[in-house]
This record gives structure tokens, sequence and C-alpha cells, in this order.
């Protein structure tokens, strides 16, 4: 099981809110947010409620003042717990929308989709097993997307318009 704890000031002061599972809105908890304690765990937190918006992966760690590190404005409004999974990962991205175009399958890392498959661009996928990360840029960089098992037809319907996935990295031993 999982627990943060979000401060609205700095250095873990100000009032907090401690989380232990999903919550779609927090504006009711905390007016900012711009320290963070995950005591265990790992969690996604998210710059929109519902899940919506930049997303940003926090592991056990004490993060002082991480909103102006990680580039955000105190503007936390939503987080998503990441369960604990110890089976087999497996992954198919595609090139278009509603999985059209190229397919891969992968079951490990990929730092790079152009250099391992010469694809350009993934704009879809359906997550068999496990729990993955999607980055905008190759070798795990840049904006990131948290991907559970079901079908994503569509990163542009998703919110993610104008972002193109080039690397993928399995949530394994990062919690």
């Amino acid at each position: 099981m999982g627990r943060i704890i979000f401060y609205e000031d700095r250095n873990f002061q100000g009032r907090s809110y401690e989380c232990m599972s999903d919550c779609s809105d927090m504006t009711s908890y905390l007016s900012r947010c711009h320290s963070c304690r995950v005591e265990s765990g790992c969690f996604m937190v998210y710059d929109r409620p519902n899940y919506m918006g930049n997303q940003y992966f926090m592991r056990r760690g004490e993060y002082a003042d991480y909103m102006s590190m990680m580039g955000m404005r105190d503007c936390i409004r939503s987080c998503r717990m990441i369960p604990m999974y110890r089976g087999q990962y497996r992954m198919r991205i595609y090139e278009r929308e509603n999985f059209g175009g190229q397919m891969y399958e992968l079951m490990d890392d990929c730092d790079s989709i152009m250099d391992r498959y010469r694809m350009s661009d993934c704009m879809s996928c359906h997550v068999m097993d496990g729990h993955w990360l999607m980055y905008e840029q190759p070798h795990y960089r840049g904006r990131m997307m948290y991907l559970r098992p079901g079908e994503y037809r569509s990163f542009r319907e998703m919110g993610m318009s104008g972002m193109r996935f080039m690397s993928m990295r399995r949530i394994m031993d990062m919690c």
C-alpha cells in the first residue's frame, strides 16, 4: 500500500493532506501544493483534476520544493497510486490512432522507438500486462504518461494532443 502527504508550503510546512489511494480532485483539501513526502509506494501526480494534464512520477522520498524542481506551479489537482505488480510486462504500440499502422510488441523497456523499430510516432497502444511510463523524448526524458492495463485508442483524445511518445519504461523496481 502507498502513502503520500502533500503540503501547501515548501519544506513540508502549512496544511497537509494524506493520501493512501487515488484522489481525483484535491482542491477541497489544499489550495496549493509546494512539497510532498512519499512514505511508501509510488504515485503519479497530475496538474488537473480527474487524472488529466501534465503527469509526474513520484517514488519514495522527500520533495521539499518539488514544484519548482519539476517546473510546475502550485497546481497538483489529483493523484493516482501505482499498485505493486510482479508479473510479466507486455504492451503493443501502434503508429496511428485506433491501433492503425505499424504495430510492435514490447516486453521490456525501450529507450527509443525510432532506433529500435524505425517508428517515428506512437499514437495508440494496448497494455496487456504491467504498468508503464511513456515518455515524450528518447531515453526516458520529457513529459510522461502513466499507462495501466487497458486499450488506449487515441492519445490525442486523452488530452495529449501534440505529444509524441518516443520511449517506454516498465514500472517494476522503481517503487
